[in-house]
């Protein structure tokens, strides 16, 4: 049985997707604050799901489920992920994705279960020195959130080497899309990424999306961002589980297309799967945007066997039919 944490949020209720396609049990944990116990109910319609309500900071709640379920391996998804909340509120986003991960590893070493996806972020990287990044790059964090994930890392790997807890790290670049269902999709509030909001701007009679920063040095001076499909990366966590459950060594690997997609074109893509004109406003770049972003995937091609199937259009799609599902 494969423990999940955050399952009920938007990339770990596809990766739950993902793994009973593939015929695992699954209990997902979660404390509800960003997930939604509808998405659960879906869930449970597709396989074997338990669902724990409980909070990764109370180590008496996740220490229970390992005394309740047979745990083989643990996907954790569990985490803050605002990167403007971050810097307002440093102490929430350390207590929560630090101690709340320390607990997760205790209590796993407690049972001895020593198998872990991590899900982590290239925002571990900071801002790029080279593009495409590869894992060599330099992990400069500027932000809390991503000096939380690189906290956890750090963790990480000294747990493997002292504990033989071993662990695989994958940094995800820019999710997109939902499920090509429509079981499962993005549902955030607030909504802080691109796609969604520039969809959700075709919903709500003439809103203008605001579209921040013209003058980058990029093609058409919009920021680039590598979006990888949220089917894609899901397939990616079963293929590190996999490696894992096959003495596969701790690890990290990059998840993203090596392919870089500018607002702009995010923008026009947007516009020919919806069929309709959004309205723009140009505003002023936002602090602590990089120009571009893109991610070299070859490590997970090489060592996982990873090969992201879907394009941009695709991803949009998916979101489209799941935002006409959730507005209508």
């Amino acid at each position: 049985m494969i423990l999940v944490t955050g399952g009920a949020g938007y990339i770990g209720s596809h990766c739950v997707l993902a793994l009973l396609a593939k015929g695992f049990d699954v209990v997902i944990f979660d404390n509800l604050e960003t997930g939604h116990i509808e998405t659960v109910e879906t869930l449970k319609k597709e396989g074997n799901v338990q669902f724990v309500k409980g909070d990764l900071k109370n180590l008496k709640d996740i220490n229970s489920v390992f005394d309740d379920f047979q745990i083989d391996a643990v996907v954790h998804f569990a985490a803050l992920s605002l990167v403007g909340e971050s810097v307002k509120e440093p102490q929430k986003y350390y207590y929560n994705n630090v101690y709340g991960s320390l607990n997760l590893l205790n209590a796993m070493l407690e049972h001895n279960v020593k198998k872990i996806v991590f899900s982590s972020t290239a925002a571990t990287y900071g801002e790029p020195e080279y593009i495409p990044i590869d894992e060599k790059h330099p992990q400069n964090p500027i932000n809390p959130y991503g000096n939380s994930k690189l906290m956890v890392e750090k963790i990480m790997d000294d747990y493997s080497k002292a504990y033989d807890l071993r662990s695989v790290r994958l940094r995800y670049f820019n999710v997109a899309g939902a499920d090509s269902k429509a079981r499962a999709g993005e549902w955030h509030d607030p909504e802080t990424h691109l796609i969604p909001n520039v969809l959700k701007s075709t919903f709500s009679g003439g809103k203008t999306f605001e579209m921040y920063g013209d003058d980058y040095p990029t093609k058409d001076g919009t920021c680039v961002r590598d979006y990888i499909n949220i089917e894609d990366l899901a397939q990616a966590h079963i293929l590190a589980l996999e490696y894992l459950n096959n003495g596969g060594e701790t690890n990290y690997f990059n998840l993203g297309t090596k392919n870089g997609d500018t607002v702009k074109e995010v923008f026009s893509a947007c516009e020919k799967v919806t069929e309709k004109t959004i309205p723009v406003n140009i505003m002023p770049r936002r602090a602590g945007d990089p120009a571009s972003l893109v991610a070299d995937n070859s490590k997970a091609k090489e060592i996982l066997g990873w090969n992201p199937k879907h394009t941009l259009e695709e991803s949009i799609k998916t979101a489209y039919l799941w935002e006409n599902r959730f507005i209508n």
